[in-house]
């Protein structure tokens, strides 16, 4: 990264093995791993989410294995705590999340998502009742009391998002800073906030609901659509920079993976709601295969094969196995669905109230507990 090193806690996106000679002996070989932090990468795109999966691949091997020896090893546990303490840095943003880049998350080019490698943010959620809300909201408000405490613009609303949103259902939506919205549905997140019970019960059912009313915009021909809706015209020339692998509808503005399908399994299989991803696999089945197992698909409806689509994607054939596999043995994704914790929240809530970073501010007589 020229005059940069990459912090600890980061992990490489990929390997490339080197053919070099053995030290003392020319004459034999042997394969070393040259690791790539981003050095390699088109835009020099840092692989943040790579230590993120990391985890979550290790959790699962150690549920469907009963072999816990791997994760409570030092070493390993050292690597989680320099990833976490990456990605939970405090910044000059005042947010636990990790400012990165634009395009460091699996969205790895510029679309206006710098500095939240999760994609969306735990504060906004939206729904027809909070857009309502947003719609009515007083700003510039002082006070602890303050009902729009992140000063949200009500002309932030988009006129496609008043039309878009469906009277039943929800997201979460990302943010840029404070007073400063992005009303795009971004899959990754809000899919993995329900595996992780980042969301309520409630929200995740709703979340589920959207994708089931928007269901010809989201999943049309090929599930799934990456975001939604795509960048075009101005704001696309000014954000991606004119982009051309990220012209509208294609790639990661507003591209169809075929990748996220086995993580909309996971997330209905968790919300005993499998009928929405079983229905989202028979279309993915009429074509995929035929289609060569394409990266990702083009056009609103995701129509055409990726202009730039890599063919036979590991990442395409799996999203489609493990769906599959997951249908025919539901409890299977247990071993990827976190349950909300009551010992760890007591445990947090304890933490948090103890802490002096929440002793500022008007005292209160009553006690707050975590929810």
């Amino acid at each position: 990264m020229d005059c940069h090193s990459p912090d600890q806690g980061l992990m490489p996106a990929s390997f490339k093995v080197r053919t070099v000679p053995l030290d003392g002996d020319d004459t034999a070989m042997e394969e070393i791993l040259d690791p790539d932090f981003g050095e390699a990468a088109i835009g020099r795109v840092a692989p943040v989410d790579s230590g993120l999966w990391w985890i979550i691949l290790l959790r699962a091997y150690g549920k469907c294995s009963g072999d816990l020896s791997v994760q409570e090893r030092i070493d390993v546990q050292t690597g989680i705590k320099m990833i976490l303490r990456l990605c939970l840095a405090d910044g000059f943003d005042m947010f636990p999340t990790l400012l990165v880049t634009d395009g460091s998350c699996m969205i790895d080019r510029r679309m206006g998502i710098h500095g939240h490698p999760l994609e969306i943010q735990e504060y906004y959620w939206i729904d027809m009742r909070k857009l309502n809300e947003i719609y009515r909201y007083k700003t510039e408000e002082y006070s602890f009391d303050a009902v729009n405490k992140f000063n949200i613009y009500p002309d932030q609303i988009s006129p496609w998002l008043a039309e878009w949103m469906p009277n039943k259902g929800g997201y979460l939506i990302g943010n840029l800073q404070p007073a400063h919205m992005d009303f795009r549905f971004f899959s990754l997140g809000n899919l993995w906030s329900v595996v992780s019970s980042l969301a309520t019960v409630d929200q995740s059912h709703a979340i589920l609901d959207l994708i089931d009313a928007k269901w010809s915009d989201l999943v049309a021909d090929m599930p799934f659509k990456i975001c939604y809706p795509a960048l075009e015209g101005k704001e696309w020339q000014i954000i991606t920079g004119c982009d051309p692998k990220n012209t509208p509808w294609s790639y990661h503005n507003g591209g169809a993976w075929p990748t996220l399908l086995w993580q909309l399994t996971v997330a209905c299989i968790k919300m005993n709601r499998p009928e929405i991803a079983e229905r989202a696999v028979k279309i993915a089945e009429k074509r995929i295969s035929k289609d060569k197992w394409p990266e990702y698909y083009d056009t609103k409806r995701a129509r055409f094969i990726g202009k730039q689509a890599r063919l036979y994607q590991t990442w395409s054939i799996a999203g489609y196995l493990v769906a599959k596999l997951l249908l025919n043995n539901p409890s299977a994704a247990n071993i990827l669905i976190n349950e909300e914790d009551s010992e760890l929240i007591n445990a947090f809530s304890c933490a948090i109230s103890s802490s002096p970073r929440r002793k500022r501010g008007p005292k209160s007589s009553q006690k707050t507990y975590i929810v």
